[in-house]
């Protein structure tokens, strides 16, 4: 791909809506291979004022979905799976190695490592300024 995917775009592929859609912009595209987009974490986000109102932190679960979400850009993009969705089938290893705060722009990318029938696995990172916050393997369901 040789141009950025607008959120828009994004959501002719994924059924993701405000204030679920965690991706604003995909940067790199290669269908049912790989996908890299990006959060801008702003302090507009919902979830901040309960998560935590002191010390604003981007709650891990919405991490790992801002993830899949580019995962599911991944794999939704291939034409045998256009206007399908793309369900959890299962974390593992996820691991956090930093907190993801407003003012931050989350690089999600995932890698689309293994795929069956309806079935897909997606190696994700996360980071912010080359700096990892999040590593997970992702099992995507499409119907």
């Amino acid at each position: 791909m040789d141009r950025l995917l607008t959120t828009t775009e994004i959501m002719e592929i994924i059924p993701h809506r405000h204030p679920f859609l965690l991706v604003d912009t995909i940067e790199a595209l290669e269908p049912g291979v790989s996908a890299i987009g990006y959060k801008c974490v702003t302090f507009d986000e919902p979830y901040f004022v309960g998560h935590f109102p002191k010390e604003p932190v981007m709650p891990g679960v919405l991490q790992i979905e801002a993830c899949a979400q580019v995962g599911a850009v991944a794999i939704l993009s291939l034409e045998e799976n256009r206007g399908k969705t793309a369900y959890f089938g299962a974390i593992r290893s996820a691991r956090f190695k930093r907190k993801v705060v407003p003012g931050d722009r989350l690089k999600m990318e995932c890698e689309i490592i293994k795929r069956k029938g309806p079935i897909g696995i997606g190696r994700a990172t996360a980071s912010v300024e080359g700096n990892v916050a999040l590593e997970a393997e992702l099992t995507f369901m499409i119907e």
